[in-house]
């Protein structure tokens, strides 16, 4: 296995992807209580176990996204933008029924689209 950096240009975008999950997923694995004041989220004083839910689901992503680089394979980067897009939908639903706030959302939502498009459209041969 050998970390390097892509020489196309579709795999590239697919490569940012899969560095941007990464990188978010390691802010929100080490710090969850930035990661609840960017999402404008609460946590009431004791209940700590939304810290470790924020930990476990940027554990997640930050091995996705590493996977993703290590191995740069058309069907991972399939399996990334098929998650962000499954996400972006999780978002949708969300604008559409929960009272929470819909510019963070509406921008989240873009940043989830983006997310989802890069590797998706790569691992389908479109770019």
């Amino acid at each position: 296995m050998e970390l390097y950096f892509p020489t196309e240009f579709g795999e590239r975008l697919a490569y940012c992807s899969a560095a941007a999950t990464a990188l978010i997923g390691f802010f929100m694995m080490f710090a969850p209580g930035y990661t609840y004041r960017i999402l404008k989220l609460q946590v009431r004083e004791g209940r700590t176990e939304a810290y470790g839910e924020a930990r476990s689901a940027g554990g997640f992503m930050l091995g996705f996204g590493l996977v993703a680089i290590l191995l740069a394979q058309p069907m991972i980067y399939l399996a990334l933008g098929a998650s962000f897009g499954v996400a972006a939908f999780g978002r949708i639903l969300a604008i559409m029924s929960d009272r929470g706030s819909v510019i963070v959302s509406l921008l989240l939502l873009v940043v989830q689209a983006i997310l989802a498009a890069l590797p998706f459209l790569y691992g389908l041969g479109y770019i």
